[in-house]
């Protein structure tokens, strides 16, 4: 049976991840509180992150940049993007 947790990000009883992301409190924070469906949307809004903040995640000011957004995502006001982003255009 999957593991069920009070997700904060969508705000209901879903199936929780998989793994801690990291072995430290942050990562049990998201163990604890995030579902699988919100890390997916995270993995995707990450990316989005790295690339409009040219992040070399090698280096260690780019993965704290990184947790850092990732903590915003989950537990404070959202992922902040950089000022000068524009959304793309949709196709359609």
């Amino acid at each position: 049976m999957a593991r069920m947790v009070k997700c904060v990000k969508l705000g209901k009883e879903a199936e929780g991840v998989k793994w801690k992301p990291f072995e430290d409190a942050l990562g049990q924070r998201v163990f604890d509180n995030v579902s699988q469906e919100a890390w997916k949307m995270w993995l995707e809004h990450s990316k989005m992150i790295i690339n409009e903040y040219r992040l070399d995640l090698m280096t260690p000011k780019a993965q704290e940049t990184l947790r850092e957004q990732l903590e915003q995502y989950f537990f404070g006001e959202g992922a902040q993007l950089p000022p000068d982003y524009v959304p793309p255009k949709s196709k359609g």
